[in-house]
């Protein structure tokens, strides 16, 4: 297709030349917009000052030029100053055929350009939660959006497993805990400590009330709660290496980790990597001293060390305080390195909210600053918070939307919603709980990534699991019915056949299939340039859409054009190819059978 386009702009080319004497290098050729007859356009108004006359008589004489020189061309029509361009239905049926011989399709062979994508970074003083989801939903699939394009990928997190905020489900759990780990209590490890956080918060808020009964004022009470004294007392303990309290901390991290790795597993999501803040959170002390000495930053007279942006529309960010202890910026520039000198990278991607925009701009400007020749190639996934129809989360009063308790509630609604339906029928109960796991969790994934990564979005568990409409389960239900055709096909010894059907006269349904399907490998171009799976996503959802208004229109099976039979099955073959593909970029499975 690329191909033919190249050829229609040449053409063009030379129509400006002979008709008008215009010379041009290129001409801007688009994709017809839908409520238009056509294939290609070619926008007029440019040359009207060069032809000496209006839109429609200089789209008219490109038209024809283009339909006597090109035969791949069959027609064309004019609305105003656009020239809507219709390729033959034999380069359609030939595309089809091609699309249908290459292995992969749409995926780009492996390049070489290293890009590192991180996404998750939880802290490990509670489990994940729903805006963890959207995060590692996020950062997994652009990372498969990337590979697709041809990038190597490296995925990576950062665990925050240092600070005040583990010690205080340290200390609850020494407090409150009488010994529980989750092998007595049955708990997930990071559902567990989590337990601990929230009774941390629960005894801080007694101890606030009880101190602002006696006369205190709110602020001075929350300084001087005796268990936030004892928390802090911890950490310096812990900072200077106490092998009581690192070993309590090594212990309760180690029940953490345990259970995110159970939530990755059911997310579906993995890691080439792991960074922990308590190894990488001094490594960016060296370079700022180096960055010092080449007049990158500045020395106060306290002998903290800042930058100062003010040039770049920012502010002076501060980069070691005035008692030598490093800043988040100091480490995050430390673990860019890091990872720069581990991965020999060209480029990384960070998976973080919204509110830290400012926090990224300033990383990376400070990188470009300090000479790194990769600097010019680090982005920002910046994505919206989630909310739901019950309102905002608050993990410190464990009124958080658990991922585990979130997962499951999808795959219950599966369940209930694909028994209701009588889409399980015949199935064993193996391959029952298979499919309701897989239509749950494609219902989530596809819910929060269709939706553009910048955007704030609701998410309603039950809009998500219908089989009905722009959601994972029709897209999976979709894919599964072609199977069922195809298998049918196979079975009655009409398909795969031998050889290129003769079958050339397409109608507009199966026209306009051959051409979503041959956009497929432009959209996984586009979707990485802009780092969205989104537009992956909702391609898919047009994609199945066209199908269905085929397969609603159409005879597939009991056509008396044998030929059309095959092309129809064949198109239905290249369809599921590229819906499963599709999916998976987004990290979602599509059923053989429903």
């Amino acid at each position: 297709m690329i191909e033919l386009k190249e050829k229609i702009e040449a053409g063009a080319v030379k129509a400006l030349k002979e008709l008008y004497a215009l010379d041009v290098e290129a001409v801007d050729l688009q994709q017809t917009r839908k409520d238009f007859e056509g294939d290609l356009t070619i926008v007029v108004f440019p040359y009207l000052r060069a032809s000496k006359k209006g839109p429609e008589q200089t789209a008219n004489d490109l038209g024809e030029f283009l339909v006597g020189s090109i035969d791949e061309v069959s027609a064309f029509n004019v609305v105003k100053g656009f020239l809507n361009l219709v390729i033959s239905d034999a380069v359609w049926a030939s595309q089809l055929a091609e699309i249908g011989n290459i292995p992969n399709y749409g995926i780009q062979p492996e390049g070489d350009e290293t890009i590192l994508v991180e996404y998750s970074s939880p802290n490990t003083n509670k489990p994940l939660h729903l805006g963890h989801v959207r995060n590692n939903l996020l950062g997994y699939s652009v990372a498969e959006l990337l590979k697709a394009a041809g990038k190597k990928v490296k995925k990576v997190q950062i665990i925050n497993d240092r600070g005040i905020h583990i010690c205080k489900s340290m200390l609850a759990w020494e407090k409150f805990g009488n010994g529980e780990t989750p092998e007595s209590t049955g708990m997930k490890g990071d559902k567990l400590v989590g337990k601990y956080y929230v009774e941390f918060d629960k005894a801080y808020k007694k101890e606030i009330e009880e101190l602002i009964s006696q006369g205190k004022e709110e602020k001075e009470a929350k300084d001087q709660a005796p268990i936030i004294l004892e928390a802090r007392q911890m950490l310096k303990k812990w900072e200077d290496g106490d092998a009581e309290v690192v070993a309590l901390w090594e212990k309760m991290n180690g029940w953490v980790y345990d259970g995110f790795e159970k939530t990755y597993k059911t997310m579906g999501v993995d890691f080439d990597k792991y960074y922990y803040e308590s190894n990488t959170y001094l490594l960016g002390k060296k370079v700022v001293e180096e960055g010092l000495a080449k007049g990158v930053f500045e020395k106060d007279r306290d002998g903290s060390v800042w930058i100062d942006l003010t040039a770049e529309g920012l502010d002076r960010k501060i980069l070691l305080r005035s008692d030598g202890t490093s800043v988040y910026m100091t480490q995050d520039i430390g673990t860019a390195i890091q990872r720069a000198e581990d991965f020999d990278l060209d480029g990384m991607i960070y998976t973080v909210g919204n509110e830290q925009d400012y926090h990224f701009k300033v990383l990376f400007i400070i990188m470009e600053k300090l000479g790194y020749d990769w600097a010019k190639n680090l982005y920002h996934l910046s994505y919206g918070m989630v909310d739901l129809p019950s309102g905002k989360m608050k993990s410190r009063e464990g009124t958080v939307v658990d991922a585990d308790d979130l997962m499951q509630e999808m795959e219950d609604t599966a369940k209930a919603i694909s028994e209701e339906l009588g889409k399980t029928e015949g199935m064993a109960e193996e391959d029952k709980q298979s499919l309701y796991q897989m239509v749950g969790m494609g219902a989530l994934k596809y819910f929060m990534l269709k939706v553009d990564p910048k955007k704030r979005m609701m998410f309603n568990p039950e809009e998500s699991v219908d089989f009905q409409g722009n959601t994972g389960p029709f897209i999976q239900y979709t894919h599964a019915r072609i199977k069922s055709l195809l298998r049918r096909g196979k079975t009655e010894g009409i398909w795969p056949a031998e050889g290129t059907p003769s079958y050339t006269e397409l109608q507009p349904s199966e026209r306009e299939l051959v051409k979503l399907l041959a956009q497929f490998p432009e959209i996984i171009t586009t979707a990485a340039d802009e780092h969205s799976p989104a537009v992956v996503a909702n391609y898919v959802y047009e994609v199945v859409k066209a199908y269905n208004a085929l397969y609603q229109q159409l005879p597939i099976m009991t056509d008396d054009n044998k030929e059309a039979i095959v092309f129809r099955l064949n198109l239905s073959s290249s369809t599921a190819e590229v819906v499963k593909t599709g999916m998976r970029i987004l990290g979602i499975d599509v059923p053989e059978r429903m």
